[in-house]
């Protein structure tokens, strides 16, 4: 990556202004229930402090509709605090006298968070004066937000336009080594495992991952649309009838590229996704008129660990199955068990989207891949060999 970092920068006595995604879940008494995305922020923010710098701290938080004080980041300021052991700072607004004021008064080593980003429309709209008022907060921006860096917004992408530094943080560093690496020079052999419910959010990942993956792994409800365009019965199991035809072409892209391309051979089935439905597990052209396919079966479970045990480099991004339900979760369980166990050999797995490291927390899993992305979409268009908007506004490096 030739942009600037945070080690190529002075911090110290500078206000520095930083895009951190603290978009975490709270529960009904306003608590973080998972605070990951700030665990991760850590590195770069004691790195400021810790150089004698002043962070001012931005996030977005879910989808408000104007100022909703349910998407307040006040209690992400105490979790941070504890996390950090050093005082936070918070002010209620994200722009303006009183959040610059709050910025003027703050000592080296201190740090400020400021409100939700999104209570203001203008965010998301990547409006050039908001921008503007945020850039007059700090005299250098790190953009450690790699969950946001897909997204041309205000505090991602406009606001680079008033600073002459806009480096990246540790986060966004790692993760653009390890996807970076993925893509550029993977070690061999390379598995993309590609799951989830639709065939239509990840076509251009396969398409892009095709001239790059030795093999390709395929599960979840997008499999059905594959097995519609080889014209299998799949009974009520999820389908995408407008992308039939698309599934066709990559089916014979693969096909032309002699890419070892597998569709599950069995699946679990039942009438509904449900923990008290009748289950069977039957063979990939014998699912009946009724019934939907759930998981992927125990003949596809060894036949995908089996491509797993001697890769160096894995992808993972979509379960197996409906994994929330546990019936239905042992495929994608078991994939991520044998991912586990082939980092402990050596090899470097990266896994991301939500649901596929959501999978990975059920059995405490998150810590034994190589790498856990913490962007779902950003992570999703870098794997489709898209420029993201937040990473291409950094400086360059002379």
């Amino acid at each position: 990556m030739n942009k600037l970092t945070i080690d190529d920068l002075k911090l110290k006595d500078k206000r520095v202004l930083v895009r951190v995604d603290f978009n975490v879940p709270l529960n009904e008494k306003k608590e973080v229930t998972d605070d990951t995305r700030i665990v991760e922020s850590l590195p770069t923010i004691k790195k400021i402090l810790n150089d004698g710098g002043k962070a001012i701290l931005m996030s977005h938080l879910g989808r408000p509709k104007g100022k909703d004080p349910n998407l307040s980041l006040a209690p992400v300021a105490k979790r941070l605090e504890k996390l950090l052991r050093w005082p936070a700072k918070f002010v209620d607004d994200c722009i303006g006298e009183k959040v610059e004021k709050a910025v003027s008064e703050l000592k080296s080593s201190e740090y400020l968070l400021l409100e939700n980003l999104r209570f203001y429309p203008q965010e998301e709209k990547n409006d050039p004066e908001f921008a503007k008022s945020l850039a007059k907060l700090g005299d250098i921006y790190i953009n450690d937000a790699f969950g946001t860096a897909h997204r041309a917004h205000a505090s991602t992408e406009g606001v680079t336009r008033y600073f002459k530094e806009c480096a990246a943080g540790y986060l966004m560093q790692k993760e653009l080594k390890y996807l970076g690496m993925t893509l550029s020079d993977p070690k061999k052999p390379f598995v993309a495992i590609l799951g989830g419910s639709k065939i239509s959010g990840k076509i251009d990942v396969i398409k892009n991952l095709m001239d790059k993956v030795d093999t390709l792994l395929i599960g979840g409800g997008m499999a059905f649309t594959f097995y519609k365009a080889l014209g299998k019965e799949i009974g009520s199991s999820l389908l995408e009838e407008d992308k039939v035809g698309l599934a066709q072409d990559i089916l014979k892209e693969a096909e032309k590229k002699k890419l070892d391309f597998l569709l599950p051979v069995d699946f679990l089935i039942a009438s509904e996704a449900r923990e008290d439905a009748s289950t069977r597990v039957v063979d990939k052209d014998s699912i009946p008129q009724g019934w939907k396919g759930l998981d992927i079966g125990p003949k596809t479970v060894e036949l995908y660990k089996d491509k797993l045990s001697n890769a160096k480099t894995v992808v993972w991004n979509g379960p197996m199955g409906v994994f929330e339900i546990d019936k239905f979760s042992k495929g994608t369980r078991e994939v991520a068990q044998k991912l586990a166990q082939i980092t402990e050999g050596s090899a470097v797995t990266i896994v991301g989207g939500g649901d596929s490291v959501a999978a990975l927390a059920k059995d405490n899993l998150e810590k034994r891949m190589s790498h856990v992305s913490t962007g779902g979409g950003a992570s999703l268009e870098f794997l489709e060999g898209k420029t993201l908007p937040g990473i291409a506004a950094l400086t360059d490096k002379k």
